[in-house]
């Protein structure tokens, strides 16, 4: 065998996220993992053919990136174009921006526990994968199915009411909004919030009572010590659309705090390597790849010192006893942050359909090209998303950067997969539940590379173990 290439190799092709994916488990000659890796193996081109598009485009357009959290780009490149103009949105503005966002926290976050991970989560890690999936969850329990599909329209409503739209709303532009919430809109959301509440807190509840039962998963599904990334309120409060950035460690000490997003290039570095098209950011202060943080609801409850609303605040006190007060490090818990998350959305949501400042016909300032550079950045439901934007004096685009919320814990991903295959791969047979597992240490961070994760049916998958000649000495095909 050639030194440095392994003696077999595992390679997980990987479809349950967005884009196409693989992971590259690698043995050793004892049989023992020496490494994984995830693969994102698509380019999708954002960066590029943005440009010479006007600035006033772009949150349309960016939109497009994701038919999942279209919102999260719509808002952030709003932002972007707000540094630009050098503006600052009306009150109602900004408070209609954040009502969306946390529209969109709810929908994304109730798709990812209920639809697309639940299956895994109540129906068991090696249960019959012609039965897990949301059917299998459906035939089992109905109502948590049903719930699922309730608690995320809701959230699709707030969406809708404010754009027109539930997918790709062209609504956040630079400077504003293009139209105010109606009274009659207000009023129907404020009408269906408690049953929204209800179905969330039954949820947390579940998952509260369920921990137990996976206990091997929390140890194993990308439990390790590293740095937690997201911005804070001025008071350090849990924020999702403002702020600044704030560095944790593992013991949630601060490390970097007061941050300014729009300055991220001094302490966020990039790296590319050969075997992905996904970037590789880094803490720059620790270097590359030491400096792996992690961003996300996970990254966001442990780096705030509250979120600020009473039942969110009693649900952040009991998911940090889990780890008597230090950052919770394993994220197979980024499934317990997104249901306090939800339960955060839905009471800050109450607050501002209470506000009548909500329903201001002032939604927008209007200005020109005063600045030739703007970063936008907010709190996406995967983490801290930054957009940043170069404009000729005409406002069109000549560059771009984008950090989405999934490159931020591509490090960590990285990092979890190896630790569930050293966990789970004894180095003979390729298992169901390894292949399962391998997808749930992805799957707990919800990238956002697809928008057809685990949602109906099965997985189409083949993993194939090779020897050092090229020989096949173990296969495993699951059709879709």
């Amino acid at each position: 065998m050639t030194q440095g290439v392994p003696l077999r190799e595992i390679k997980v092709p990987v479809t349950r996220i967005e884009g196409h994916g693989l992971i590259t488990v690698e043995l050793n000659r004892a049989g023992k993992v020496s490494r994984a890796r995830f693969h994102v193996t698509e380019g999708r081109g954002f960066e590029r053919f943005c440009r010479g598009r006007t600035l006033w485009e772009m949150p349309a357009l960016t939109a497009r990136i994701c038919g999942i959290c279209p919102v999260s780009h719509l808002l952030c490149s709003a932002k972007a174009g707000d540094a630009i103009l050098a503006v600052r949105p009306p009150r109602a503005a900004d408070k209609l921006r954040r009502l969306m966002n946390l529209g969109q926290y709810v929908q994304s976050h109730a798709l990812s526990f209920f639809h697309l991970s639940s299956p895994d989560l109540l129906l068991g890690w090696d249960s019959d994968p012609k039965a897990r999936n949301v059917f299998g969850l459906a035939a089992a329990d109905p109502q948590l199915a049903l719930n699922g599909i309730r608690l995320r329209a809701y959230g699709q409503e707030i969406i809708s009411s404010l754009g027109e739209r539930r997918v790709h709303p062209a609504w956040a532009v630079p400077g504003g909004v293009r139209a105010p919430l109606t009274a009659e809109a207000r009023d129907r959301l404020a009408a269906k919030l408690p049953e929204a509440m209800r179905i969330a807190q039954d949820a947390l509840a579940l998952y509260e009572k369920s921990v137990p039962g996976w206990a091997e998963e929390v140890r194993s599904f990308g439990d390790f010590p590293s740095l937690f990334m997201s911005l804070v309120g001025e008071d350090g409060a849990w924020e999702h659309h403002g702020g600044r950035i704030r560095f944790v460690d593992a013991d949630r000490a601060i490390v970097a705090d007061g941050l300014d997003p729009a300055r991220y290039p001094e302490y966020i570095g990039e790296a590319v390597e050969g075997w992905s098209y996904l970037k590789f950011p880094y803490f720059q202060e620790a270097g590359y790849p030491d400096g792996l943080y992690r961003v996300g609801p996970l990254a966001r409850l442990n780096c705030c010192d509250r979120i600020g609303t009473p039942l969110a605040d009693a649900a952040l006190t009991r998911f940090r006893a889990t780890a008597d007060g230090k950052a919770v490090t394993s994220s197979f818990h980024y499934h317990y942050a997104r249901l306090i998350e939800i339960v955060a959305a839905l009471e800050r949501i109450g607050l501002y359909l209470e506000d009548p400042e909500i329903l201001s016909p002032r939604v927008r300032a209007e200005a020109g090209v005063n600045e030739q550079e703007g970063v936008g950045v907010h709190e996406a439901p995967r983490g801290t998303l930054f957009h940043h934007y170069w404009v000729n004096e005409d406002g069109v685009l000549e560059r771009v950067n984008l950090i989405v919320s999934t490159g931020h814990n591509n490090l960590a991903m990285n990092r979890t997969v190896t630790q569930i295959a050293h966990h789970y791969l004894d180095g003979q047979k390729i298992t169901e539940g390894l292949l399962n597992r391998l997808e749930g240490g992805i799957r707990a961070y919800d990238p956002c590379l697809s928008c057809s994760v685990h949602a109906a049916g099965q997985m189409p998958l083949k993993v194939v173990l090779l020897g050092p000649d090229g020989e096949i000495l173990d296969e495993v095909v699951r059709a879709a």
